[in-house]
């Protein structure tokens, strides 16, 4: 019983030199965490990956530096922090005067290029923006005042009062949200096309510069597509064929369609917003085949085994950041929202590789 006693003691002060080690790692992690995305951003803003693409194939890095016009040592450095985060891939070269590299595009990179249809740039200049950067260092005030917002505190006032008289500040979230589109709508349609099947016409509600509803128009041309928002958000929406683009607010009226879509727009509200929105979605379609299409984060509950856990998780805080009361929500939580709406049932699906899953609530 002794030597068990000794070699279980053995294994646990193990185990705790082990758990310590790995923390003197991590912490590092957290005290210089912030600087991978200012790297990002200053990737975006020199345009490397537009670049090397314009290229038409690796580039040397006397090629790269002579054609951004940037200071060959600070771009180097630059470089080597990027290629060891495989972002670019560095390719050894026989020549000591090209840094010995030349640099080629990665999937990764290509998500960094402004005009790629994968495309994320707008995304990171979003988050990484002075204007959502300062609520973060609000955050304990917020939690400690119980509804004192980051935001409202960095600001003034809330996101979006703030974005419709810094239209500069909406123009970077209506693109950020044209990159989830891109990214999310497709999938959906791939995945789950069913969710169109006998509409012909749908409403996108808080829908930005339409993007969303580009993509459905084009794929179901059969669907009469609407793009609604707020006014100065209409305002600055392209045009775009087959799409009606509609002003409004959502809290008010939602324009009439066989269905209504609400992508990343109810994370954004307390639940008491989230019902009254749903309701007027209902609202707007017919009590007979008609339906809200809901893509939205949905936070699962126990266990980390989910490999996009940490990425919905990530998004709850940045609701916290940036919204009085928005939040990602578990599926007791959007049942709850739902229901309370009148919603008299709904399905739940995910998509592939998208940290959405697809709500289809039905009056």
């Amino acid at each position: 019983m002794g030597e068990i006693l000794r070699e279980t003691v053995s294994a646990l002060e193990k185990e705790e030199s082990s758990e310590e080690a790995q923390a003197q790692l991590d912490i590092w992690k957290y005290i210089f965490g912030f600087v991978e995305p200012a790297v990002v951003k200053c990737a975006i803003e020199l345009g490397i990956a537009e670049a090397i693409e314009n290229n038409g194939g690796p580039m040397t890095f006397s090629e790269l530096s002579s054609t951004l016009g940037c200071d060959p040592s600070l771009l180097n450095r630059i470089m080597r922090f990027l290629t060891h985060r495989n972002i670019f891939k560095a390719i050894p070269t026989s020549t000591s005067t090209n840094h010995g590299y030349s640099y080629a595009q990665t999937p990764l990179s290509r998500r960094l290029m402004r005009n790629d249809k994968h495309s994320m740039a707008a995304f990171i200049l979003l988050e990484t923006s002075p204007v959502m950067l300062a609520p973060w260092h609000s955050l304990s005030a917020c939690v400690l005042a119980n509804g004192n917002t980051s935001f409202e505190k960095a600001h003034g006032q809330d996101v979006w009062k703030y974005a419709a008289e810094n239209l500069d500040h909406s123009n970077l979230i209506n693109d950020a949200m044209a990159c989830h589109a891109n990214l999310t709508v497709p999938a959906i349609i791939e995945d789950y096309s069913e969710v169109f099947d006998g509409i012909n016409s749908l409403v996108d509600v808080g829908g930005g510069n339409g993007t969303a509803m580009s993509i459905v128009a084009k794929a179901c041309s059969w669907i009469r597509a609407i793009n609604f928002d707020l006014q100065h958000v209409i305002d600055k929406a392209p045009e775009i064929e087959r799409v009606e683009h509609v002003a409004g607010d959502m809290f008010v009226q939602v324009p009439k369609a066989d269905a209504a879509f609400i992508m990343a727009v109810l994370h954004d509200w307390g639940d008491e917003e989230c019902i009254q929105i749903l309701k007027k979605c209902r609202e707007a379609i017919p009590k007979e085949n008609g339906r809200v299409i809901i893509a939205e984060v949905v936070i699962e509950e126990g266990g980390n085994k989910e490999r996009l856990k940490d990425t919905r998780l990530m998004l709850d805080m940045v609701m916290m950041a940036h919204t009085n009361l928005g939040k990602e929500r578990t599926l007791k939580e959007w049942d709850h929202v739902i229901k309370m709406a009148g919603f008299s049932t709904y399905t739940v699906k995910s998509i592939k590789n998208i940290v959405n899953y697809v709500i289809m609530a039905f009056p």
